[in-house]
């Protein structure tokens, strides 16, 4: 009998909670009388974190013209919040070091998560959407229900891989036939615990399945189209063996998509390589 998903968040806590300095960064935000100066100390007494987001918005990622020196310059041209997302962003990586190579590399698994965010963060500002910050986040966490249950539920995960390669299905598909549930449930049950807007929760429980995105079906539909980019264009892996379906209705949710210059892809390529040297690589001590 599967474990409730509640369960599979909720077992293990170094997982099922933020570290603590994004629970302070929350308090911070949350303070009306707060100043960027206020966010920017709470940042820099993480040595690591400081680092990897100096490295971020000195880099393609974002192409300013001239360096920028401190997280406080820093949250000045990019915005408090945004400066928020994307320190989930950085640090998550760290929290699943204990998955099981014969599952996934990690490696693979964190460079196809960067390049959906990517996708969806070029996609969003094509479109003008508003925080494409926070698209970047929810392409970054996409995936990450497959890794509790490769952490959480390793018996019934390898039971879905298997049913995947010999039924010649979708992972995902493998994983609703086996467990009754996917990655994706398990994911929004987890940005649930992590307190995480719910537009990120919904985002990741839908990402296959944008129609069902009653709130909101924008950004789910630009998830579903970056994370099938990101597939196509074989920038890492997160575990499936085909590029999955495109659904039609999320196209048609993001038209005039066709009006999107060929120079996109020469953007994807620059700021994935970007992303991939500031964020996964380690911080000098």
């Amino acid at each position: 009998m599967p474990p409730k998903i509640s369960d599979l968040v909720g077992s293990n806590p170094s997982i099922s909670s933020l570290p603590s300095v994004y629970m302070r960064l929350n308090e911070v935000l949350n303070d009306p009388y707060s100043s960027n100066a206020d966010v920017g100390a709470v940042i820099n007494d993480d040595p690591g974190l400081t680092a990897r987001l100096l490295r971020l918005v000195n880099s393609a990622f974002f192409g300013f013209p001239t360096r920028i020196d401190s997280i406080t310059q820093a949250l000045s041209l990019v915005g408090t919040q945004q400066i928020h997302d994307l320190a989930i962003a950085t640090s998550v990586l760290k929290m699943f070091d204990d998955v099981p190579e014969d599952f996934l590399s990690m490696d693979s698994f964190w460079r196809h998560s960067m390049a959906c965010g990517i996708c969806a963060r070029l996609i969003a500002t094509q479109r003008r959407e508003p925080n494409v910050e926070r698209l970047f986040v929810a392409g970054m966490l996409h995936d990450i229900g497959r890794l509790i249950l490769c952490t959480e539920y390793s018996d019934g995960m390898r039971a879905a891989f298997e049913y995947s390669k010999e039924s010649d299905v979708l992972l995902y598909d493998a994983e609703r036939s086996v467990m009754g549930f996917d990655h994706a449930a398990v994911g929004r049950a987890l940005l649930e615990a992590w307190n995480l807007p719910k537009v990120m929760q919904e985002i990741v429980a839908n990402h296959h399945q944008p129609a069902k995105a009653h709130h909101f079906p924008t950004e789910a539909a630009i998830i579903h189209v970056a994370d099938i980019t990101a597939h196509a264009l074989l920038m890492g892996n997160g575990g499936e063996r085909f590029v999955p379906p495109l659904e039609p209705s999320a196209w048609e949710a993001l038209q005039p998509m066709e009006n999107l210059p060929l120079s996109v892809l020469d953007e994807i390529d620059q700021q994935y390589n970007a992303a991939v040297k500031t964020i996964m690589l380690p911080v000098a001590a």
